[in-house]
């Protein structure tokens, strides 16, 4: 397919690229849902998962106010991720670390997503960046990117088929987010409205901090190690994983975690937050000040009655009090066994694990679908992207 032009993105836009929230400020129960990187980054599937900030904070900043359609980018730390705002994400505002592009057409929205996610709108990225402090990238910068142009046929139906996927991805996620929704209900049903927590996290399972790899091990390819920032809550990012040789899984055996597992971030702005591996062909370690859970060699039998009780906010808010007192925040294992938590009957404890488990397990599948289609998709997109793939005639 021939290339028609280029245009910048600045030309494309319906308003000014513009940042969010200088400073969101604390958690508030009632205020304006904000989005920030890691929600870009785990998708836009629940509004409800967003933190929020008063509504006069929001105001002052109306020119970022969303209504749905608009094209997201994170422009700090994991930079070039992106997210088209759902409907439902209408009154919503951002937080700084993320850039708007309001592209009122669809099709130039999507297109320009998905060059963006690209090779080649990756690699502009990269070459753009500014790595003084962290990865930044200015919006000046973001709005002389060029954007290839091709017949509008042929962009309406490689957009067809990149959206497809992403519509079964966010199918899957919505599917997991309610079965999760129904496990903590049923968890709340079963065992927070009946007993006094009289036991501790350590009367169910053992948790112990990862290996310490050394940083000269650190390399671009090879086994993937959990590291805290690639932990979100619900949600673990393996594309940004570190890597080591694999000659290194020998001597981190016991911190090899398979599908079901489940690890939790001891250290920094991440603590208490903890994600459920999915299922994956290759081995995946754990990295030290990451905990990772002692479930046995079935670990799905046994994680629905311990990821239920670490969803509870007074277990939350434990483990973050747990981890005050010092510059940066930190708990240890002992931290978290010591947890108080509801300790039922051994019996009562597997007839759950056994009512929810298949739950669990359709929500591990449906990671493992979302992982496989995100894969199929990158591989479309360069080709999409080119106007490798087929001709509009």
């Amino acid at each position: 397919m021939e290339l028609i032009g280029k245009k910048i993105l600045k030309d494309l836009v319906d308003r000014k690229i513009g940042y969010g929230i200088v400073q969101p400020g604390q958690n508030v129960d009632n205020g304006i849902p904000v989005i920030k990187v890691n929600n870009i980054i785990s998708g836009l599937s629940d509004v409800n998962l967003l933190d929020k900030t008063t509504v006069e904070n929001s105001n002052k900043y109306k020119r970022t106010l969303l209504q749905g359609g608009e094209l997201l980018i994170s422009l700090v730390g994991s930079v070039g991720k992106t997210a088209i705002v759902p409907k439902s994400f209408s009154g919503c505002n951002l937080v700084r670390a993320t850039g708007l592009i309001d592209i009122k057409n669809p099709l130039i929205c999507k297109w320009t997503k998905y060059f963006i996610d690209s090779k080649y709108g990756q690699t502009y990225i990269n070459n753009n960046l500014n790595t003084t402090v962290q990865p930044t990238l200015n919006i000046d910068s973001l709005e002389k990117m060029e954007i290839p142009f091709f017949q509008k046929e042929y962009m309406e139906k490689a957009v067809n088929i990149l959206h497809s996927l992403d519509d079964k991805i966010e199918l899957n996620n919505k599917i997991n987010t309610n079965l999760e929704h129904q496990a903590q209900a049923l968890f709340k049903n079963w065992f927070v409205d009946k007993y006094e927590k009289e036991g501790t996290i350590g009367d169910y399972c053992s948790v112990k901090s990862g290996f310490a790899f050394k940083s000269s091990w650190w390399q671009d390819e090879g086994t993937k190690v959990i590291r805290i920032g690639d932990i979100e809550q619900g949600c673990l990012n393996l594309e940004t994983c570190a890597h080591v040789a694999d000659d290194k899984i020998e001597v981190a055996k016991d911190f090899i975690v398979q599908g079901g597992d489940l690890v939790i971030a001891m250290t920094g702005a991440t603590i208490g937050k903890f994600s459920m591996i999915p299922k994956t062909q290759e081995p995946i370690l754990v990295n030290q000040r990451v905990g990772k859970f002692f479930l046995g060699n079935n670990p799905i039998e046994k994680v629905p009655f311990i990821y239920c009780t670490l969803k509870q906010e007074e277990v939350i808010t434990e483990f973050i009090n747990r981890g005050q007192g010092s510059a940066q925040p930190n708990i240890s294992t002992g931290d978290i066994l010591s947890v108080p938590c509801w300790i039922p009957s051994k019996n009562e404890i597997d007839d759950f694990n056994k009512t929810i488990q298949p739950m669990f397990e359709t929500i591990i599948s449906n990671q493992e679908e979302n992982r496989k289609l995100s894969d199929l998709r990158d591989s479309l997109l360069p080709k999409l992207m080119n106007g490798e793939i087929f001709d509009i005639k």
